[in-house]
């Protein structure tokens, strides 16, 4: 009778030294995120955080999103230092549009074997993002699932905890017609619409590799992390009263504008009121793209929403672009006739 070999973990397609040194790599990185209410952070079982004392009525509000096929492109590009960006972003913007201050996030990264290289670079990544949005990288998962990913790829999903004082979560209640709607820049297409951006490429055949807008070439432009508009929206918040807020993300202008306004009221927007990124113009063209699919599918420029009242528009323009953000006033709330659509772009 034949003897079996002995096997391991590591003949079965995971090892778990490799998962030891990814941690090792990790910890700096969560490291630098830490910020007041972190009790404990990176290797136990489960994080412990404190809500700050100075909240009177703490409110917590939660957000998970993922990057989608914007990965595919990481794959394509072999660039993994800018989607743990995206990650973030998506959960932290989204939890801001209430009025939250973001105080944790978490990752999880799936693949079918582990590349510590990428790995790290891809936490590297979601490290920046929670820097930029003031909130602690206070733990994680990683999965490593023989046979469960193509070779080289991996799957991504984050999730964001916030907190708002109750008496100033921001819902769209009070937005009324006259009030004033701003824009604030987004840094391309974000994290949405990358099924028929990838569609577009696929037919176009473009050298992504050529200069496409300034010094940077087409692989730059759409791999371009999304903007996290975190801390400027904060400081907003200090000193303007924030009717409303919309982070635009799947299902572009025309769909997410619509979930702040009340039934009686739609949101008019003048394209002619910001500038629209040369991207946008080549997805368009190159895929022979409706206008109307434009803003049912992509930010087209806009990544953040915010309704304030006419009396409060300047100062808030004032605040947000001493913040940093290209902020813009791009339409109005008006009353709403029938059962027209809560969002025209024109």
């Amino acid at each position: 009778m034949t003897q079996k070999s002995s096997l391991s973990y590591r003949d079965a397609g995971v090892d778990i030294d490799a998962g030891d040194a990814l941690v090792d790599r990790i910890k700096p990185l969560a490291k630098k995120t830490l910020r007041e209410g972190v009790l404990g952070g990176i290797g136990g079982f489960g994080a412990l955080f404190e809500v700050p004392r100075r909240y009177r009525e703490p409110v917590l509000v939660s957000g998970t999103d993922g990057v989608g096929t914007k990965l595919k492109l990481a794959f394509q590009l072999n660039r993994h230092d800018t989607v743990g960006q995206d990650l973030v972003a998506m959960s932290v913007n989204d939890i801001l549009v209430q009025g939250a201050e973001s105080l944790f996030f978490l990752d999880y990264f799936a693949c079918g074997k582990l590349d510590v290289a990428t790995a790290a670079s891809v936490v590297g990544g979601i490290a920046k993002g929670c820097e930029l949005a003031g909130c602690a990288l206070i733990g994680g998962e990683t999965a490593e699932m023989p046979g469960m990913y193509p070779d080289g790829e991996y799957d991504l999903a984050g999730f964001a905890v916030g907190v708002v004082e109750k008496s100033r979560i921001i819902d769209g209640s009070d937005i009324r017609p006259g009030d004033v709607a701003l824009g604030l820049a987004s840094s391309g297409a974000h994290s949405n619409g990358y099924s028929l951006v990838r569609k577009i490429i696929e037919r176009a055949k473009p050298d992504l590799n050529a200069p496409f807008d300034g010094e940077r070439t087409l692989a730059d432009v759409v791999i371009a992390p999304t903007r996290i508009y975190v801390k400027p929206v904060l400081s907003l918040l200090e000193k303007v009263a924030v009717k409303g807020m919309a982070h635009i993300t799947g299902g572009g202008l025309l769909e997410n504008v619509p979930r702040v306004l009340p039934e009686n009221t739609v949101a008019v927007l003048e394209k002619s009121a910001w500038s629209r990124p040369r991207l946008f113009d080549w997805l368009q063209a190159e895929g022979q793209v409706a206008e109307e699919e434009m803003h049912r599918v992509f930010n087209c420029g806009i990544g953040m929403v915010i309704v304030v009242a006419e009396s409060d528009a300047e100062a808030a323009l004032a605040i947000l672009r001493q913040n940093g953000e290209t902020a813009s006033r791009i339409g109005r709330i008006t009353t709403r006739q029938g059962d027209e659509a809560q969002t025209r772009v024109v």
